[in-house]
């Protein structure tokens, strides 16, 4: 990209957290270069956001409101070495190079400096897994009446196989299996591919809910774990949100997912008689919405009852009635991948070079 062109990674600071998180959403990036004048500010990054959601802050205040001070950035008389390492130490996805007067004079991508097998560094946690495949997957009818949804295809892996994958980056091997519709197909196919991973199943008599089913991994699991759904893809750094949980004394820790929604028409506000007070045209909303993605400590198993349909939202409300921490991690939108609505499903198909037609 020449510097001339780089509108798509560029927020002017006094835009709004909402505005630069639309940015980040629509063209796929999570960090901005924030303008003043035109010279180079500061880098807004989307875990800046995070923290000011976490703070209770608007997504309507402005961006020179959510900025650290300790941004690393490059000079002009840096070399390409100097300029890798702080890129690979910071996890920075691109770096502006600036010179004495903060006129941005270049911009070093990712994909500029090294190998695209190489990612940026992630700590390792070997941790527990444990994946709900159980699901009769309806949204994705009529392909889950012959295919059940952990086995359905993205690309030439399965959505389970995208999960283990992802979690495998992180040192994590051992996985736990609800299932129940069509089980039969997943341990098949699974014994089958003799992946690399130490695979378990649980599977419930009669139905138990999202959070009672956990009370077969009692005893079996006594440390830290992530439960995700098997139609789920967090493109995150999940070291760092396993930070987020321990750093807050979490017993949950759910990823939520900054949702975007504009209403198509014209909101009329009105007052007293049918007086109307305004017109709102397709106002935007923010909203944060569950991604069914956690972090669990072992201790709520004593929370859930046996043999009793319990569900992971009724878990989390008895943890906060035990006054018991249960936080929430917030990702853009664009780092959540539903794959079992169907939308989004054909969305990942286009990108990987297939089309359902």
């Amino acid at each position: 990209m020449k510097v001339k062109d780089f509108s798509n990674i560029k927020i002017n600071y006094s835009d709004s957290l909402h505005r630069a998180l639309e940015k980040m959403t629509n063209n796929n990036h999570k960090l901005l270069i924030v303008v003043k004048e035109s010279k180079y500010y500061s880098l807004l990054s989307i875990g800046d956001i995070q923290r000011a959601i976490l703070q209770g802050k608007d997504l309507n205040v402005k961006v020179e409101n959510a900025l650290r001070t300790n941004v690393k950035i490059a000079y002009e008389y840096d070399d390409e070495d100097v300029i890798k390492n702080m890129m690979l130490n910071n996890r920075m996805e691109f770096c502006p190079v600036i010179n004495s007067d903060s006129e941005i004079v270049n911009i070093f991508f990712w994909e500029d400096l090294f190998d695209k097998k190489i990612v940026h560094n992630k700590s390792s946690f070997n941790l527990p897994v444990v994946v709900m495949a159980g699901g009769y997957g309806t949204r994705l009818r009529p392909l889950t009446y012959v295919i059940p949804k952990p086995l359905v295809p993205i690309g030439e892996k399965t959505m389970l196989e995208e999960i283990f994958e992802k979690f495998s980056i992180y040192g994590s091997a051992n996985f736990y299996l609800s299932v129940n519709y069509k089980s039969e197909l997943i341990k098949f196919y699974l014994q089958q591919n003799n992946l690399p991973y130490e695979i378990e199943y649980f599977e419930e008599e009669t139905p138990l809910g999202t959070a009672g089913s956990l009370t077969l991994l009692k005893g079996k699991i006594n440390t830290t774990f992530f439960v995700t759904n098997c139609d789920i893809l967090i493109e995150e750094d999940y070291s760092e949100i396993l930070d987020f949980h321990r750093k807050n004394d979490n017993v949950i820790t759910v990823v939520a997912a900054i949702k975007q929604m504009t209403i198509p028409y014209g909101i009329m506000n009105i007052g007293e008689n049918g007086e109307l007070l305004s017109i709102e045209e397709k106002p935007n909303f923010n909203f944060i919405v569950n991604t069914g993605f956690y972090i669990l400590e072992p201790e709520i198993f004593d929370f859930i009852p046996e043999n009793e349909i319990f569900d992971l939202p009724t878990l989390i409300e008895e943890i906060k009635k035990n006054h018991r921490k249960v936080g929430v991690f917030p990702v853009a939108e664009n780092s959540w991948t539903d794959m079992g609505d169907w939308a989004e499903y054909s969305g990942i198909l286009k990108k990987k070079g297939f089309n359902l037609g």
